[in-house]
Parts: C-alpha cells; structure tokens; sequence
C-alpha cells in the first residue's frame, strides 16, 4: 500500500503544490498513490495528535509513506527521527521527494535508524541537561522556584461564586454535585468552603 502524506500548518497554504510533487515523482516511477493523507495543522504538534499518527498506526510492513519533504513529518529533529525509527523498525519504507531521501531495509536505512536513535538520544540528553543548567541558574541567582511552601493560589474558580455556593449549601447539595454544577473538583469546594467559610456565610 503506497500512502501519500501532505501537511500544511496553515489555512492559507496549498496542498496543491505537494500533491503535485507526488504525482510527478509517483508518475515518474510508474508507481500510483492508493490513498492520501492531507491535513492543516503545526508539525510541532505531536505525531499521536495528527493524522499521521494515525496513519502510522495501522501502516504494515513494505509500506510506502511518501511525502515532498522531511520537513513535512515534523519541525523538530527530534520528532522526524522519531516518527522515521518507527518506520525503520516496522519495515515502513518512507521516501521524500526534494530531500531525495529513502528509508527501507538495506543496509544504508539500517546505518541510518542507528545514528538516528543515537542522534534523537543526545538531543534528549542536552534538552535535559539545558533545563537543569537553567534551574540551577535561577537557584543561584536566588529565585525562589515553584510556589512557596503554604501559599495558596489568590483566586479560583469558585471566587465571585459565593452566594450561588451558600444557596446549593443551604439546599444541602453534597460537595460532589456542587462541583459538578460548578464544574470544579470536589476537593476545590471542600476546600474553598473551609477556607472562605465566613465570607460565604455572610451572603445573603
């Protein structure tokens, strides 16, 4: 099955231009496009919330995935080797037509996946180290991370709702029907009501 894949990140782009690529490359190889994949959305979504994951999903192995560029699978390095490892390990051939890029089960694919998976590793190595330098900054320059012990949020989704939180409490509504009216979690009203217990008492 020989599956074409089109990704445009907004409404004002065409498809029309990678479609066309397709086609020509397809024509030129004398092989036929069985289904097409096309959808609007950021490559820096994440490939379980595109079409593409979807897609992925239910690909078997000899597969050919074909899409104008690399590009196309993703904005970050690290999405695009994630998404082409899966192939590779699924004998899920993916060709790209302006990169000139072939993934299949030779030798050359195989050398690929691997420096792939190493490249995709120390990528997760330095986003990893980066955001513990950029903490361990913060700390020495005497910024005070996260919320400080014992402090509390100063509104929530219950403040400005003390009166019509009084009347469902007078009515005797149990705390998991008053946040499901409100649409808060139970524990939010338990604790809104203990901490603001006199102000809500005082509403008329």
């Amino acid at each position: 099955m020989i599956y074409g894949y089109i990704r445009v990140s907004t409404d004002k782009q065409t498809v029309e231009n990678q479609r066309f690529e397709i086609n020509n490359f397809c024509t030129k190889q004398d092989i036929v496009v069985h289904k097409w994949i096309e959808e609007t959305i950021s490559g820096t979504k994440n490939v379980d919330e595109r079409k593409l994951g979807k897609l992925l999903k239910k690909m078997k192995k000899e597969d050919i995935l074909i899409c104008s560029e690399l590009s196309r699978l993703g904005r970050s390095l690290l999405m695009i080797m994630g998404v082409l490892n899966e192939c590779m390990n699924r004998d899920i051939k993916v060709w790209t037509i302006k990169d000139n890029y072939r993934l299949g089960n030779d030798i050359n694919s195989k050398v690929l996946a691997f420096a792939f998976g190493l490249s995709a590793e120390i990528e997760r190595n330095l986003i990893s180290q980066r955001t513990k330098e950029a903490l361990a900054r913060k700390k020495a320059d005497g910024v005070i991370l996260g919320r400080p012990i014992g402090s509390k949020s100063a509104t929530t989704k219950l403040t400005g709702q003390e009166k019509k939180l009084k009347d469902l409490l007078d009515k005797r509504v149990s705390y998991s029907a008053i946040g499901r009216i409100l649409g808060v979690h139970r524990l939010t009203v338990t604790s809104f009501v203990k901490n603001n217990h006199e102000l809500i008492s005082k509403q008329q």
